[in-house]
Order: structure tokens, then C-alpha cells, then sequence
């Protein structure tokens, strides 16, 4: 029999707030984690809204401002979401071998140097013909190797063992959207298989800069209701135009189920089910039959042993994009069947943003939290009924609901899917 796998630590730093049961609370209430972009100057931009960490520093998880100062944005988040985690877990003592402990994240690009960047680019164009010489001797006096090395994505999983003496295994994946939720799945199976024992698993991100916003809007998918910010994130909504580009960080702790009840660890539920797939389609859109996503939640379901009626809710990839929310319908309709419109299915991004690399552990913790506390969190800003979207979006208002098993889905850019099934964890 393989191992199971369960959660015992949970940690978040994300637009709705710097911890797990703060950014719980304002889901429940319906509110709205996006306004004017105050990163950089976004006003020459088609999108100049986001969903920013607000009131957040390194230092405010008992870190020195000094030792972090080159480091990115993201990787900050990640030691915050990861500290809180590892303390709600109560794992560390219990770790008799570091080399059983390991971390996987899906964590994005680091620093984006765009003002040293630009000013190599003047340096090299300053007599009015590209001149290749001048921008690297440029960039040889601007460029911080320090800051630099940072870019690199592997740098927060690197960061976070050395933090905490995991010598395990060390991966890091970015497969887009779906990038920490494949972590969480990939992690879960090194512990099934006996690679590891704990792992500590998430996803950070930061694209709130203007590469990140120059990038999304040249493919015209974010939203540009620049006048109603907290409008502006409407998924499954006939109006809706385009996502919000969100920030932040989430961590969970996962442990090998008879080693976290030997130690008496609170559990927050079992990752039963780990589902993963690609479209083989194109890379910025997703097949209209929405094969990709159906396979992914067929894959998650039947390796947690369910059968779809037994599925209590959703938590949708659902980014408030014209296609993405009508495919992720059909493909809702044609995984459950006859049930499709008795299976709530919500998207939290209505709230918080798109949080990119760390959307789905993000998603993945409010299933669990769902699960816990028998609540549903809304789809907010759901005001006009798209006849291509027509399932139950748990609108506008949370919803009491007895949650024993729910899917987590996140389909990323290049066509990759994945899905996590969460279930309560009763003994």
C-alpha cells in the first residue's frame, strides 16, 4: 500500500492578508484584495490596477532587513509563508533526519532590474544606432551580481533549506498558473514513494512590474476596469475582461500520515488525489473541448479512490477570462455529469487577484480551510449571468456546506493542468 499523505502546516502571505486565518476571514466576507497599482508607475499602462502585499516587510517574520536586502520580492514572501507554516506544524523537532526533509516549490522569475536595464539600453542607443559594446560595458558597471543571481527561479527553495536544514530533496518547478499545485502534487508523491518523509511544498510569485504587466497585456489578458478596482476580478461574470495580476506567498507542510499522528500533529486534511496533464494545444489558449482540464480532474479523482459524485466543491482555476471560465465550465459539466449543477464551484482569484506560480497552493489551503470549517468561499462581482457559464459560482456570499472531498484546479499558460483532491481527514 503507498504511503498517505497529509497536511499538517499551513502558511500565507497574499493581498487579503499576512496569514492563513486573516486572509480566510476577509474570503468569507467577500472582500477585495485589488486597487491602483502602487509597485511602479502604471499609468501609461492599458492595466494600471493589481493585487498587491500591502504593510508587509522581511522583517516582520523575525528576519534581519540587511541579510534579504538583494533579494526578490517573491522570496521574501516565500521565507514568511514558509515560517509560518513550519511554526504551525511543530515538525522541526521531530525531523531526525534533514535528509529526509525536503522542499519543492513552483516559484517564479526573481528580481526584475527594469530601471538598470533601462538605463543599459540608453547607454547603448545614445548615438542613435544599437551598439552592442556600449550596452555591455554598461551593464558591466550597472549590473549587482548579488541582485542578479536572484532572478534565478530556483533561488527561494534554495533559500528556505538553508533556512531550515532541509537536505532532501530540492525542486523547483514553473509551470505557470499551475506551478506550485504541481509542487504539492509532485511532493506528495516523493513522500508516497518513500523519498521523503516531510516535505515542505508551495509556491511564491511577484509579477506586479512592468515586464510582468507589458507582458500580460500584449497578450490582452488582463482586465482593464481600471475605474472599479475591486469590479475589475468578475469570474464566470457575462462582463468579465481579463484577470488581475495578484502577488504573494503560500506554504503547507506535508507529512507521511502514521509519522504525523505517532507525533500527535493537527491535520488539516489528506492530499488524496494528484492530477496532471497538457493540452498539446497552444501555448495561450486552451482547447475549446477543454480536453486538457477534464483529464486532469478525471486523473485526481479516481487516484484518491472517489468517484465524481462524491466531489463536494470546487475551487476553480476560474481567472475572470472570456475563455478560461467558459472551457473550465464544460469541462465541470462533462467530469460530473447529470450532477454538474448540484457541485459548487467558486473562484477566490475574484478576490484576491491571480497570484500566477503561487495561485494553486494559495487555492489549494482555502479547500482545506473549506473543508475544516464547513464554508464556502464566494465567487464576488458575479452580477451577470453568462449563458455559457451556468453552473452554481456560490455568488457574492459564503455559503455554509458540509465539504468532505474538493478539487483544486490550476491550468497554466502552455497548456499545462493540474489538479489536487483535498480531503477530510477523520482517522
Amino acid at each position: 500500500m503507498r504511503r498517505r499523505v497529509v497536511v499538517t502546516g499551513i502558511g500565507m502571505i497574499n493581498p487579503m492578508g499576512h496569514d492563513p486565518e486573516t486572509v480566510w476571514s476577509g474570503l468569507k466576507e467577500g472582500k477585495s484584495g485589488v486597487a491602483r497599482t502602487t509597485l511602479f508607475d502604471a499609468r501609461g499602462f492599458p492595466t494600471q490596477i493589481s493585487a498587491e502585499v500591502k504593510n508587509w516587510d522581511i522583517t516582520q517574520c523575525g528576519e534581519p532587513a540587511d541579510q534579504w536586502k538583494n533579494r526578490g520580492r517573491h522570496t521574501k514572501f516565500a521565507a514568511g509563508a514558509a515560517k509560518q507554516a513550519i511554526a504551525d506544524s511543530q515538525v522541526l523537532d521531530s525531523i531526525g533526519d534533514p535528509t529526509r526533509f525536503g522542499v519543492y516549490l513552483g516559484s517564479g522569475e526573481g528580481n526584475q532590474d527594469f530601471l538598470t536595464f533601462s538605463k543599459m539600453m540608453s547607454a547603448a542607443l545614445a548615438d542613435g544606432q544599437y551598439d552592442a559594446s556600449k550596452f555591455i560595458a554598461a551593464g558591466l558597471e550597472l549590473l549587482d551580481p548579488a541582485v542578479e543571481l536572484e532572478q534565478e527561479p530556483n533561488m527561494p527553495a534554495a533559500h528556505l533549506a538553508t533556512m531550515f536544514n532541509a537536505q532532501g530533496p530540492n525542486s523547483n518547478c514553473l509551470t505557470a498558473c499551475a506551478a506550485s499545485s504541481q509542487a504539492v502534487g509532485e511532493a506528495t508523491e516523493m513522500i508516497r514513494r518513500g523519498d521523503a518523509d516531510v516535505m515542505l511544498a508551495g509556491g511564491t510569485h511577484s509579477m506586479i512590474h512592468p515586464f510582468g504587466v507589458t507582458g500580460f497585456n500584449l497578450l490582452t489578458a488582463l482586465s482593464e476596469r481600471n475605474d472599479e478596482p475591486t469590479k475589475a476580478s468578475r469570474p464566470f461574470d457575462r462582463l468579465r475582461n481579463g484577470f488581475v495580476l495578484g502577488e504573494g506567498s503560500a506554504m503547507v507542510i506535508l507529512e507521511e500520515l502514521e509519522a504525523a499522528e505517532e507525533r500527535g500533529a493537527k491535520i488539516y486534511g489528506e492530499v488524496a488525489g494528484y492530477g496532471t496533464t497538457a493540452d498539446a494545444y497552444r501555448i495561450t489558449d486552451i482547447p475549446p473541448d477543454g480536453h486538457g482540464g477534464i483529464a486532469a480532474m478525471r486523473m485526481a479523482i479516481a487516484d484518491a479512490g472517489l468517484s465524481p459524485a462524491e466531489v463536494d466543491y470546487v475551487n476553480a482555476h476560474g481567472t475572470s477570462t472570456t475563455v478560461n471560465d467558459k472551457v473550465e465550465t464544460k469541462a465541470c459539466k462533462e467530469v460530473f455529469g447529470e450532477n454538474a449543477a448540484k457541485v459548487p464551484v467558486s473562484s477566490t482569484k475574484s478576490m484576491m487577484g491571480h497570484l500566477i506560480a503561487a495561485a494553486g497552493v494559495t487555492e489549494m489551503i482555502v479547500c482545506l480551510l473549506s473543508i475544516r470549517d464547513s464554508v464556502l468561499p464566494p465567487t464576488i462581482n458575479y452580477e451577470n449571468p453568462d449563458p455559457e457559464c451556468d453552473l452554481d459560482y456560490v455568488p457574492n456570499q459564503a455559503r455554509e456546506a458540509v465539504v468532505r472531498h474538493a478539487l483544486n484546479n490550476s491550468f497554466g499558460f502552455g497548456g499545462q493542468n493540474v489538479t489536487l483532491c483535498l480531503s477530510r481527514f477523520d482517522g
